[in-house]
Order: C-alpha cells, then structure tokens, then sequence
C-alpha cells in the first residue's frame, strides 16, 4: 500500500509540471507498466484530480490547466512544519515570494485547529529572526531551474561573472544547493564541455531549451562537495592555514562546507583551510571556532588577529 501511494504521488508531481506525458515516458520514469499508469491515473481521478486524456499515438496525459487543488490531508507535525515554513519565506532570501507566502499562510491558519494555532503562535512568538543583508534570487528562476533539473532540460541563460563579465550560457542542470543565504546551480556547461557552479543570484532570465539529455555523473560525492570545492579553488584576496586544537569532526559540525576545508593532522588537532576577501569576517570565524589555533598564513591575517588580540585585550583591562 505504501508503495502505491509513493508511486502516485510521484505521477502527480510529474503531472504538476504542466507538460503532457505519454502512457510510456509515465511507465518508464515510475518503472511500472502503463497498464499501471491507467490504474493510478484513474484513482487521481477518484480523489478529485482532473487529469485530462488524448488517445493516440501521439496522445498523451496531463493534470487540466486552471483546476481547484483537492484537499490537502496533513497530519499534525505535517501542518506545523508547512505553517513555520511558510512564515520563514515570508522574510526569506527568495524574492517575489513574500506576498504569495502570506496568503498561503493566512489561508492555512484558517484551518488550523486551535491546538495548533497556539503551537505555531508560541513558537513564532518568542523567535526573533536575525536577518543578514544579502543577495536574493528571483523564485520564479529557482523553479525553473529546479523543473529543469529534475526532467533533465538543458537550459538557458545569461549570467554575470564576479568580475561582471556578461555571458549566455547553455547548460545540463544537475541540482541546485542551497548555501547560507546564497543559491548555486551545478551544471554541466554544454559550450565549456566541463561542470561548473553558478550564483542563481548572477543568472537572468533561465529558460528551458527544449532539448532533453542523459544525466552525467558529477565528479564529487554529492552537490554540495561540488559546490564547496568549487568556492575553494575561487580566486580571493587572502587564503588562510590554520592549526585548530580541535578533532576534525568537531571542527566541520562548527563551519559550512562552503566555509573552508578541513584535515585532520591526528586525534586532537587539524588543519582548516579557508579563503575570504576580508580579514575581519575571516577573524571572526576563526573566533568563532571555540578552540584554540595558530595562524599559518597569510601574514595579513596575523597581523591583523595580533592587532584584534591587542584592543581586545586594552578593551577587558579597563576601569
């Protein structure tokens, strides 16, 4: 039972994207015979889905345009989470989606029982969000390319280097990864015949080429490592080496994989390697790593934690 309903909720989120699919493309993807999609399609039906059929050869299933959403069913973890999701977005790094998360929100507090109403209000009632000043990304672009990543589409866009440089690129997207208040693209760049990241925030108007390929295996373990050995390897103005009086493991729990690499030189002490553009932030970092360590380099970093220590220092000793 389990299965069958895993199974037709991934018909619906391939029905969702507002393409019509063949009885066969729908059997393959869900690896099941299309005497099964029939079945499924027709129990979609049942829970109110308007899911519209052309016969033919060259016919074809799609969910029918301009259609009311059934009901949702949530249990209650379910509807909490969604409700809290939806009020984080409201004051998020996603632009344009702000308005759209407080109706849906107001909507679904409406139907919230009273138990989970005062759930949602304690907890929202006593958090107060920091919010760090940043770059946003366009929502309708990260559902484009999230779409194109996950029917395998190449794409198309224009895209702004860090050093402004303007370039239309066309890509084979793999996934996107989210880190801190930045978005990447990890893609395979058709033009450049290698993989390459992109800043979503630096890429215009992505648009779906037509043209549909054959996933490459990316060369990391996952996305994300991809996307942190790439910011690695980015040029920047100073790179660090400490020495941190720390096991490794407990050093990368305390850092994002996008913050530096980290190399474990026995039980009790590791190597942290990190770039940045400023030393105030890389000091702080460093602070922030609640265990001691030496500054290999670069010099400019020395100088300046020493000169930090010192004020620091004068700042504690005062009457």
């Amino acid at each position: 039972m389990g299965d069958t309903t895993s199974r037709i909720l991934q018909l619906l989120s391939l029905l969702q994207t507002h393409r019509e699919w063949s009885g066969g493309e729908l059997a393959n993807r869900l690896e099941v015979s299309e005497r099964t999609i029939r079945r499924d399609i027709d129990r979609l039906r049942e829970l109110g889905y308007p899911v519209d059929a052309t016969p033919g050869v060259a016919g074809g299933y799609r969910l029918q345009a301009g259609a009311s959403l059934p009901p949702l069913l949530l249990d209650d973890e379910e509807a909490v989470a969604i409700t809290l999701g939806l009020r984080n977005a409201a004051g998020g790094t996603i632009a344009g989606i702000e308005e759209s998360s407080v109706r849906a929100l107001a909507k679904l507090e409406q139907v919230l029982p009273k138990r989970l109403r005062r759930r949602v209000s304690a907890l929202q009632n006593y958090t107060v969000p920091l919010i760090w000043a940043g770059p946003t990304v366009d929502s309708d672009a990260l559902i484009v390319i999230a779409q194109a990543c996950r029917d395998c589409d190449r794409l198309r866009f224009d895209y702004k280097s860090r050093e402004a440089v303007q370039s239309h690129r066309l890509v084979e997207p793999h996934r996107l990864v989210s880190a801190g208040r930045r978005w990447y693209l990890v893609a395979w760049d058709v033009d450049r015949n290698d993989w390459r990241t992109f800043r979503v925030d630096r890429l215009n108007a992505p648009k779906i080429d037509g043209f549909r390929f054959n996933p490459r295996e990316l060369p990391a373990e996952d996305a994300a490592a991809f996307v942190a050995q790439a910011i690695a390897a980015t040029p920047a103005k100073y790179r660090a080496v400490v020495r941190v009086h720390a096991p490794a493991a407990e050093v990368t729990g305390r850092i994002r994989p996008s913050d530096g690499e980290v190399e474990a030189l026995d039980d009790h002490h590791c190597l942290l390697r990190t770039v940045g553009d400023s030393l105030e932030w890389m000091a702080f970092c460093l602070g922030m790593l609640s265990a001691d360590f030496e500054i290999q380099e670069p010099p400019e970093l020395i100088e300046y934690v020493d000169s930090l220590a010192q004020r620091l220092e004068r700042a504690t000793h005062r009457s």
